[in-house]
């Protein structure tokens, strides 16, 4: 799996109110309306954490300060590789530029995309995890 490409997704939380923020996919048909960490593909010569800075500067209009990665990782293809890697926001306000909708969620909130199904599934195996840190 050394020849795999990442895909990075953005844990991002806000500190004051211990909320992560949730993007809603408008496609690929078979996970669009669900939810999930916002991201995309790392280029090639781009470590991961420019990746997810550029990602979330196209998609969201934001500047993140990134931080350590959670601690899973999730083969989505032979050549495909899914990571997350916990941000800040330093700069702007989130607008859904690539997606249907944004939302902020508390340990509740996550728990209850998590149980009714509304997260992309490879999203999922990092919500025990972030339970943790939400309701630190």
């Amino acid at each position: 799996m050394t020849d795999a490409r990442l895909v990075v997704a953005g844990a991002v939380v806000d500190p004051a109110t211990r909320r992560l923020l949730l993007a809603q996919r408008r496609y690929p048909p078979e996970v669009a309306g669900l939810w999930e960490l916002p991201g995309g593909k790392v280029e090639a010569g781009e470590s991961p954490e420019a990746a997810l800075r550029r990602e979330l500067r196209e998609e969201l209009d934001v500047e993140v300060r990134v931080g350590s990665a959670l601690a899973e990782r999730v083969a989505l293809r032979d050549d495909l590789t899914l990571i997350a890697l916990r941000a800040q926001i330093v700069a702007g306000t989130p607008r859904p530029a690539d997606h249907e909708a944004l939302r902020w969620v508390d340990t509740v909130g996550l728990g209850e995309f998590a149980r009714d199904g509304l997260l992309v599934p490879a999203d999922a195996v990092w919500v025990p995890e972030l339970l943790t840190e939400l309701g630190g």
